[in-house]
């Protein structure tokens, strides 16, 4: 009897080893990802069609959309409402793995949008209008395509039953456009237990195309805080028949010709100098010169203005940013107003103070007529992710298999995102806009007839996918 027990419990630990040498030995189970890409297409045209301008928001039937889509392919989907019409939409697809969230991943994107002034597009801008290879409407690129790729990245994992040891969590929110109340603001505050995640994956990065090939991918690990400043003058109103010096419109003018002008001083951070490190490898040796001499004190910022002049990203990237924006004075033509304003819109690098920018700027315009007003931070000061982590890691290396003449570089998001209050929460938060795109196409974020390349489209949701997988797959 014990002989045949023996040999049976030796045939049972044979069996499983093969089981397991086999297992080992397979191949991670592999989606129709054309088939996903295709469908991912149509479900951003139907996205694009559903109006989520912001102000007002109205995302909630974005949401309901997007919890449809899920619930068809069998995710559980939650949809939570922040405010009459608005809200935000849940998913989770479970790990084999004993619960952590110190280790989830948060897939998220934002589903409102700027608004549009429509007689400057050349097509319906929620119409979802294929032209030449291109997909239009507002939100293709900001921040809808993203949103679905994220989506598409979902589906595919549950189809092909891929077992994950980490939770991969889907947040579409909104409000991101405005000042976030009722978007991820109200989801971290009041549904944390829900997005709860170590690493998380959004908007923010690049994957820059030059000369018709991806030249790097850009990581987004940190990013600029935004203030809005109101420049006022004020002054005696009359008869526009009786002109005065002491205009309003004539202060706020030579004022914001003033600050128009400014140039603070150059201080790149180390994710920066990083970045054109890594960027001076690929570039045209003049330009890379300019680059690496960063890195030379004593040249830093002759090489900060020659950088500037080159791209308007790498000078905001290089120093705080003054952009005016808006412009607001009088009743009448024919009466001078007793005040002028306009709106300036600041873009802070980490770490700095609005109160040292606007007295820098008071002694600039030193004019008695002249007043700011500095309004509320539309997000908080946070620390950057990490590059040289377990997430970064896994990006260079997808991107190797998808952009293998692409270099991988840290970046400075010149906008801001709501990776921000997640990585004051101690989340791993990385921008990836995944889709190879040029400046032209790029351009178009919150400008005329935004447009998404449908090829690039495909690809961005390929490239996030093995990103993903690779991070989230039981080995």
């Amino acid at each position: 009897m014990r002989f045949r027990l023996g040999c049976l419990v030796l045939q049972i630990s044979l069996a499983l080893a093969t089981i397991a040498a086999s297992t080992l030995g397979q191949e991670p189970p592999k989606p129709d990802l054309a088939k996903v890409q295709g469908e991912a297409a149509g479900w951003l045209a139907d996205l694009l069609r559903i109006q989520t301008v912001n102000p007002p928001g109205n995302e909630l039937a974005a949401a309901r959309y997007l919890a449809g889509v899920l619930e068809k392919e069998g995710i559980q989907a939650e949809v939570l409402e922040s405010a009459p019409e608005r809200g935000v939409v849940v998913a989770r697809l479970r790990s084999s793995a004993v619960p952590d969230p110190s280790r989830a991943l948060l897939l998220l994107g934002h589903i409102d949008t700027v608004g549009v002034q429509k007689e400057k597009w050349s097509v319906d801008p929620f119409g979802a209008v294929i032209k030449e290879g291109y997909l239009y409407g507002r939100g293709a690129i900001d921040d809808k395509g993203m949103v679905i790729a994220n989506l598409a990245v979902v589906v595919a994992l549950k189809r092909a039953g891929v077992r994950l040891d980490r939770d991969v969590i889907f947040l579409a929110e909104g409000d991101e456009e405005e000042r976030g109340e009722f978007g991820m603001d109200f989801v971290i505050n009041k549904h944390w237990d829900k997005i709860a995640a170590g690493f998380a994956i959004n908007e923010g990065g690049r994957v820059k195309v030059k000369d018709g090939k991806v030249q790097y991918v850009g990581v987004q690990a940190s990013e600029k805080i935004p203030v809005n400043v109101q420049v006022v003058a004020s002054g005696p109103s009359g008869h526009g028949s009786q002109p005065r010096k002491d205009n309003p419109v004539l202060h706020l003018a030579a004022a914001v010709a003033k600050i128009g002008a400014y140039q603070g001083p150059a201080r790149p951070s180390a994710i920066v100098r990083r970045y054109f490190e890594q960027l001076a490898k690929i570039e045209d040796p003049d330009t890379a010169k300019w680059m690496r001499a960063l890195e030379q004190p004593e040249r830093t910022e002759h090489a900060a203005r020659v950088l500037s002049e080159a791209s308007p990203m790498w000078n905001s990237m290089l120093r705080n940013s003054i952009a005016p924006t808006m412009l607001r004075a009088g009743i009448r033509p024919n009466v001078v107003p007793s005040e002028a304003r306009a709106t300036l819109n600041i873009r802070l690098l980490p770490g700095d103070l609005i109160s040292e920018l606007m007295a820098e700027l008071t002694k600039l315009v030193d004019d008695q007529q002249i007043r700011f007003e500095v309004e509320p931070a539309l997000r908080q000061p946070a620390p950057p992710s990490s590059i040289d982590g377990e997430l970064y890691h896994t990006i260079e290396r997808a991107s190797a298999t998808v952009f293998p003449e692409a270099v991988v570089l840290p970046f400075l998001s010149t906008g801001a995102t709501d990776s921000a209050q997640l990585r004051l929460r101690n989340v791993q938060a990385y921008g990836l806009l995944p889709f190879p795109m040029a400046d032209e196409d790029d351009r178009r974020m919150h400008a005329d007839d935004e447009r998404i390349p449908l090829e690039a489209f495909r690809k961005g949701i390929e490239f996030l996918y093995r990103v993903v997988e690779e991070f989230t797959r039981a080995k």
